[in-house]
């Protein structure tokens, strides 16, 4: 038989002592409430997305409701979510992406023996005449390496960096002269930046 712990007794004549069995359920009830509770609906919990990856999932917060998350938990799903989860995925994106660029770059060239050829020329080519970042920017892109293959076949007025400056077009002196300011290679300013950009798509770019 369960016996009343003598906390709850009037030490006078053994009975229950009211006031001090509803100090203790007050003060347990406010430590239970300090670690949260389960809200009584899905739509009520307080989750945080400021960080712009993703939005709260309807499906996802009823299934943790039904197991009986606290908001702070769920909060915690969506943290590791973010922290872990996406990153992954868009690496697999980005790896995807890849693939699919490859296989365009492939067919446009006329199969992978051309294309292995032509991307060993592309790649001498680059290095001989081009900023490391400014290769690897066009390299990562379809467009980006069309772009670079009609610089090597001397289209639009040539390579922008072979040589001296005499006998370029002054679109592609005003490039070269762009890209050794110190605002593109040393503080890399994306207003600057997306200006040298956007000149090899005008001199290089589809027509």
């Amino acid at each position: 038989m369960n016996t009343i712990p003598e906390k709850f007794k009037n030490p006078e004549d053994g009975t229950i002592n009211a006031e001090a069995l509803l100090q203790s359920y007050l003060a347990l009830e406010k430590k239970l409430s300090a670690h949260g509770a389960c809200p009584k609906t899905p739509e009520e919990y307080q989750i945080d997305v400021s960080h712009g990856l993703f939005a709260p999932d309807p499906d996802v917060n009823g299934r943790l409701h039904e197991k009986g998350l606290t908001s702070e938990q769920v909060q915690a799903v969506y943290d590791l979510a973010a922290e872990k989860f996406v990153p992954m995925i868009l690496d697999l994106a980005g790896e995807f992406q890849a693939d699919r660029e490859i296989e365009r770059l492939i067919a446009a060239f006329g199969g992978k023996e051309k294309w292995a050829e032509i991307s060993r020329q592309l790649l001498s080519y680059g290095k001989q005449t081009l900023p490391g970042d400014v290769l690897e920017n066009l390299s990562s892109s379809f467009e980006g390496v069309m772009m670079l293959y009609r610089m090597m076949k001397g289209e639009s007025g040539g390579p922008v960096f072979a040589g001296g400056d005499s006998g370029e077009p002054g679109a592609a002196t005003d490039l070269k002269s762009m890209m050794r300011d110190p605002k593109y290679w040393k503080h890399r300013d994306p207003a600057f930046v997306a200006k040298v950009t956007e000149g090899f798509r005008q001199l290089y770019g589809e027509g």
